[in-house]
């Protein structure tokens, strides 16, 4: 082929290949073919309570004294590795045990495991209504965390000041996924009363706001694998560390022969 026919085509070949992108980092690419809001099947994100939670359950009323008795008294403590006691007294958790209970003031033992903290909420509030008029009971799971692990710019556990955590709101506060990430298969672990449960994300589908498992409960591991540009540099960097080390080792050998073959032929 002549040259003057010849850059014509790769000139083409540039053009082409410039236009070309790659749609495995874009989020939602089906969203435009879907209606202005997507309706999904309403979906209940309150997390239950689960053995090991720690839970901050505050009984308030009209008359403090009345209500003194439900609740757990102030404490200072001594952090790790301090020597000196907290001056600012908290207050005390409850730690529901391996059987999902909890030891409250005056009710005694109450199996509260699988309860949301609403229906925790109303199940106290009739109980302690038993002994003070109109108690006001307010409940937070203060253990809610999530971990986010792979490939995002800050991988470790988050946590959650509320119950309403989606699977975005755990990407983005791990930083988001990197150049790198798998965005269409990333795993969600799940531990729901001792069996692990599975769900993978497709995040270029707008299927994933859908999901049942969109919103996320306590102790939730997402897990974003790497594509397969980043297996292959893994790949080719072992490998290359392994032909560096290798020519190394050669050179340094034919190094020592010649300075022997020098050494002699002086001789």
């Amino acid at each position: 082929m002549k040259i003057k026919t010849l850059v014509p085509v790769l000139s083409l070949l540039l053009l082409v290949s410039c236009k070309t992108t790659d749609n495995s980092i874009t989020y939602f690419q089906d969203l435009d073919n879907q209606p202005a809001a997507i309706a999904g099947e309403p979906v209940n994100y309150a997390p239950r309570i689960a053995p090991d939670d720690q839970l901050s359950i505050i009984v308030s009323g009209t008359d403090p004294s009345a209500v003194a008795a439900f609740n757990m008294p102030l404490a200072s403590y001594l952090a790790p590795g301090e020597t000196n006691v907290v001056s600012t007294p908290v207050l005390h958790t409850y730690l529901v045990n391996s059987g999902g209970e909890i030891d409250f003031p005056v009710l005694g033992k109450l199996h509260i495991a699988g309860m949301t903290r609403n229906e925790l909420t109303d199940v106290l509030t009739e109980k302690v209504s038993a002994y003070v008029k109109s108690p006001i009971v307010t409940i937070q799971i203060r253990n809610f965390k999530v971990s986010v692990l792979g490939e995002v710019n800050r991988p470790g556990t988050v946590n959650v000041p509320n119950e309403r955590l989606s699977v975005l709101d755990a990407l983005g506060l791990a930083g988001d996924l990197t150049i790198y990430g798998n965005r269409t298969n990333v795993l969600l672990i799940r531990d729901n009363n001792g069996k692990k449960e599975f769900h993978r994300f497709d995040l270029t589908s707008a299927g994933t706001l859908t999901s049942p498992y969109y919103y996320l409960q306590q102790n939730d591991v997402l897990y974003v694998e790497p594509n397969k540009a980043r297996k292959g540099n893994a790949k080719y960097s072992q490998s290359g560390q392994f032909n560096i080390s290798l020519a190394s080792t050669v050179i340094s050998a034919l190094s020592v022969l010649a300075s022997l073959a020098i050494a002699l032929l002086v001789k």
